[in-house]
C-alpha cells in the first residue's frame, strides 16, 4: 500500500504485537485502512476524486479551492458537476454528535450541513453514489473497486470477516466504517493549536487576541458563544466552537455558484427542512451551526460558501447590530449584504445582541479565531 499523506499526515502505524492489545491492534489497523480509503481515487467513477480532494489534509480538511470558484462549492468527479454547498471541513467532526433532538426541542448534530446523516459512517456513504461527487452508480461497483486492492482484500478479511467482500451491502457499509475510523483518529483532532497551548500554558495571546477572546465569550458583546461553545466552561481542553444547533442567520444566495452549477437562480437551499427527518416548516432556511476549529483557513465560508473572508463574516453578524450605512454594505462586493435566502425563521434572539463591534474589536475577533488553527497549519495564516 503506498499511503498519500500530503505533507502533513504520518502514516499510522498497525500494531505489532508486543505490548499493544488485540483492541488497540484492530482500531489501529481499521484507522490504517480508513486513511487509505480516504485517499482513493478508485472509489470515483472516472477514478480523479477522493475524499481528501474536496477535504484536504493540507487544507484543514477542506475544499483546497481549485475548482475555480475557490473552494465555495466543490467539483465532481465528472470535471463539470458543481455543487450547491459549502464542503464542511472534516476536522473535529468526531466530535459531532448524532442528529437528535434535544430536552428543549431543538434539532442538534448530523452530518452535513442539515444533519440528514446521523453518523460518520452515514455520511462516508454519501459521495462515493452521488452522481455529482464521486459518481460510482451503487455499491456493487463500490465492491469491485475494492477487490481490485490486495490490501484492501487483505484487511477487509481481516477487519470484517472472510465474507465481507462477499456482499455489496457488507462492502459497503465496512467501508464507511473504515473512514469514519480513520476521521475519528487524533490525526483529524489533535488539539494544539495555540488556543489549545493558551489553556495549558504553554503561549501567551496578544493584547489583540485577548481582547478578541473576552469578546468572543462575553454574553455582554457579543453572544459569539452562546452557539460556537459545547462545553460548559470555556476553559475545556477539548472544546470543539460549536454547540451543534441549528439556526438561520440570514445568508444570501451566493449568486456566482448559481450561475454556473445549473442550479435556478430562485431555487431555495431550506436547510433542515431537506433532511427526511425533519418536516416542521419553522425549521426551513437553518443550517447546523459548524465547528470553528482551523476556521481562519478553512474558507470560503457559510454553507454555501458566499463570504471569502473570515473578517467579512464577523462584519455580516456585525451588521445585525449596527445603524451605520457602512455596515449594511458586504466589502468583498461593495454592495448591500443581499436578502436572506430564507426571510423566515432568523435567529434574531441571537443574531441582535450587544453593540456593536468598532474595526478594533471585529479585528481582535479575527485574531483570536485564527488562535483556533492547528499548529500544522499556522503558515497557512496571512
Amino acid at each position: 500500500m503506498v499511503a498519500v499523506v500530503l505533507g502533513v499526515l504520518a502514516p499510522l502505524a498497525l500494531a505489532a504485537g508486543g505490548g499493544e492489545s488485540g483492541l488497540d491492534h484492530r482500531r489501529q489497523a481499521l484507522e490504517s485502512l480508513g486513511q487509505a480509503l480516504f485517499f482513493d481515487t478508485r472509489l470515483s467513477r472516472n477514478r480523479s476524486q477522493s475524499c481528501a480532494s474536496c477535504h484536504d489534509p493540507a487544507r484543514g480538511f477542506a475544499d483546497p479551492g481549485n475548482n475555480g470558484l475557490a473552494g465555495a462549492v466543490s467539483l465532481g468527479d465528472d470535471g463539470h458537476s458543481l455543487g450547491d454547498r459549502n464542503a464542511p471541513s472534516a476536522a473535529y467532526a468526531a466530535f459531532t454528535p448524532g442528529f437528535h433532538r434535544d430536552s428543549a426541542g431543538r434539532y442538534v448534530g448530523g452530518q452535513f450541513w442539515d444533519g440528514r446523516a446521523p453518523s460518520l459512517e452515514e455520511q462516508a456513504k454519501g459521495p462515493p453514489l452521488n452522481p455529482i461527487e464521486m459518481g460510482l452508480p451503487d455499491m456493487a461497483a463500490v465492491r469491485a473497486r475494492l477487490q481490485e486492492n490486495p490490501f484492501y482484500v487483505s484487511r477487509f478479511t481481516e477487519l470484517f470477516g472472510s465474507q465481507s467482500l462477499a456482499s455489496d451491502a457488507v462492502a459497503f457499509e465496512a467501508m464507511a466504517s473504515s473512514i469514519a475510523a480513520f476521521e475519528r483518529s487524533a490525526v483529524l483532532s489533535p488539539f494544539d493549536s495555540r488556543y489549545d497551548r493558551y489553556l495549558r500554558g504553554e503561549y501567551r495571546m496578544t493584547e489583540q487576541e485577548e481582547l478578541g477572546r473576552t469578546l468572543f465569550f462575553s454574553q455582554q458583546f457579543t453572544n459569539c458563544n452562546q452557539c460556537h461553545q459545547l462545553r460548559e466552561s470555556a476553559l475545556a481542553d477539548d472544546e470543539t466552537f460549536s454547540n451543534y444547533q441549528y439556526h438561520n442567520i440570514g445568508v444570501p444566495v451566493n449568486t456566482a455558484v448559481r450561475a454556473l452549477n445549473g442550479t435556478a437562480p430562485d431555487r431555495v437551499d431550506e436547510g433542515l427542512l431537506n433532511n427526511p427527518l425533519v418536516t416542521d416548516i419553522s425549521e426551513r432556511g437553518k443550517f447546523r451551526t459548524p465547528s470553528l476549529r482551523n476556521v481562519a483557513v478553512t474558507g470560503p465560508y457559510m454553507h454555501n460558501g458566499v463570504f471569502a473572508d473570515l473578517e467579512t463574516v464577523v462584519r455580516f453578524y456585525n451588521s445585525y447590530n449596527s445603524k451605520s450605512a457602512a455596515s449594511k454594505i458586504n466589502p468583498e462586493t461593495g454592495q448591500p449584504w443581499g436578502r436572506p435566502e430564507v426571510p423566515a425563521n432568523l435567529s434574531l434572539t441571537e443574531l441582535e445582541h450587544g453593540p456593536a463591534l468598532d474595526t478594533r474589536r471585529i479585528a481582535a475577533l479575527v485574531a483570536f479565531l485564527e488562535t483556533l488553527t492547528d499548529q500544522r497549519y499556522e503558515a497557512l495564516l496571512d
